[in-house]
């Protein structure tokens, strides 16, 4: 009898772990960083940031008066399409294994999708991928944001420095994404539940002065406290749909 009470305790105890630390992320992803704003420099830069609910993106231009991509990427190693036509870059990280071998999600392989979140030392990669125009799909949510100067930097700069370079100096192409038309290259960072490609994302965001929940493991809350200081113009539109 006292061992059945005593497994049964710590049966409850466990859930009771579960259930907390499950309120403690589900307070943690409404609650944002970022209270107040300011923004003392001109909004000049418009960028992007994509997600199909599980992963986010960001979309970049190629080239600004601030910023050219053409200096720290070989474009034309990207994919089939013609570097010249691109006008916007996309940059998502993740782990390598899981981001390589996985065309979609509805392929996902359990095992591997367990692996990618708790073994602590997952290789990564950083997927690219050159557009004419600003990507928008119809099953993706698209939402921009305007970025001074300062801060359009900081995020370029910290998008740059997640690749890894090789001992000739040079960004290490993996391959090709699945698509034929993009790239995977080696990345610094492990993969894990306590760094997933959202939190790369929120990262990135936060270098650039944008909120972003408290914690950011998940693509939905990312994409809710987007915001900061400057406003995306109420009459962008992409593909004919509002941009907000």
């Amino acid at each position: 009898m006292l061992m059945k009470w005593a497994m049964s305790k710590i049966c409850l105890g466990l859930v009771g772990g579960v259930v907390a630390g499950g309120a403690l992320l589900a307070i943690a992803a409404v609650t944002p960083r970022k209270w107040f704003f300011s923004q003392t420099e001109p909004c000049e830069f418009t960028i992007y940031l994509t997600s199909d609910g599980f992963h986010t993106n960001f979309i970049v231009p190629v080239e600004t008066a601030a910023y050219r991509w053409q200096e720290h990427l070989n474009l034309e190693a990207i994919g089939k399409t013609p570097a010249a036509s691109y006008r916007y870059l996309q940059f998502g990280w993740g782990d390598r294994r899981f981001y390589m071998e996985t065309p979609s999600w509805d392929q996902v392989n359990p095992t591997e999708a367990l692996r990618a979140l708790f073994y602590w030392r997952n290789d990564s990669a950083i997927f690219v991928k050159g557009h004419p125009q600003v990507p928008h799909y119809p099953n993706e949510q698209l939402k921009c944001l305007r970025l001074g100067k300062t801060d359009f930097l900081a995020l370029m700069n910290f998008i740059n420095s997640t690749f890894q370079v090789g001992a000739d100096g040079h960004k290490q192409r993996l391959g090709s994404g699945q698509d034929r038309d993009s790239s995977f290259y080696a990345a610094i960072g492990s993969y894990s539940i306590l760094k997933t490609c959202n939190s790369w994302t929120a990262d990135g965001l936060r270098v650039a002065n944008v909120n972003t929940p408290l914690w950011a493991g998940l693509a939905t809350p990312i994409m809710q406290q987007l915001r900061n200081g400057c406003e995306c113009s109420p009459t962008e539109r992409i593909n004919g749909t509002q941009v907000r």
